[in-house]
C-alpha cells in the first residue's frame, strides 16, 4: 500500500477519534475556565492556591493554550481523516510537556495541592502520547491521508 492510498478505517478508529475529540474538548473547557476565572472565583481559593495561580508565568499559560487548541484541532482533523492531525497532536503534546515541566519542577504545586495532584497531569501526558502514536498508526494503515 502506498502512502497516498486511503482505506476504510475500523470501528475502533472512530471510537478513539471521538474519544480524542471529547477529551480535547474537555481540555478546551478547562483552559477557558482557567483563563477567564473571575475575581469572585479567585477569592474562593486559599491564599496558597491564589498565589500559585497568580505567579504562573505567561509561557506556562501559552503552553496550556497551545496544548488544548492544537489538541482540539488535531482531533477534528483526525475525525476528518487528515494526515496533518499527526502534526497538531504532536504540537499539543509539546504544549502538555512544557506546561508540566513547570508544574512538576518549577513550582510548588504539590506543596499546595498535595501529592494527589500528580495523577491528572500524568494521565494527560499519557493520553497525549497515545494520541500522537494513534495518529501515526492510522497514517501507516492508510486510514488518514
Amino acid at each position: 500500500m502506498t502512502a497516498n492510498q486511503i482505506t476504510k478505517p475500523s470501528i475502533w478508529f472512530w471510537a478513539i477519534s471521538i474519544f480524542a475529540f471529547i477529551w480535547n474538548l474537555m481540555g478546551v473547557c478547562a483552559y477557558l475556565a482557567d483563563a477567564f476565572i473571575s475575581v469572585e472565583e479567585l477569592a474562593l481559593l486559599s491564599q496558597d492556591q491564589r498565589l500559585l495561580y497568580e505567579s504562573r508565568p505567561i509561557w506556562v499559560t501559552s503552553a496550556y493554550a497551545i496544548a488544548v487548541w492544537a489538541g482540539i484541532i488535531g482531533s477534528i482533523a483526525l475525525l476528518f481523516r487528515k494526515k496533518w492531525s499527526q502534526s497538531l497532536l504532536f504540537i499539543s503534546l509539546i504544549g502538555v510537556l512544557a506546561q508540566n515541566v513547570y508544574q512538576f519542577f518549577l513550582s510548588n504545586t504539590f506543596e499546595v495541592y498535595g501529592s494527589s495532584a500528580i495523577y491528572l497531569p500524568v494521565m494527560i501526558i499519557v493520553v497525549s502520547i497515545a494520541l500522537v502514536l494513534f495518529a501515526k498508526y492510522c497514517y501507516s494503515k492508510g486510514w488518514i491521508s
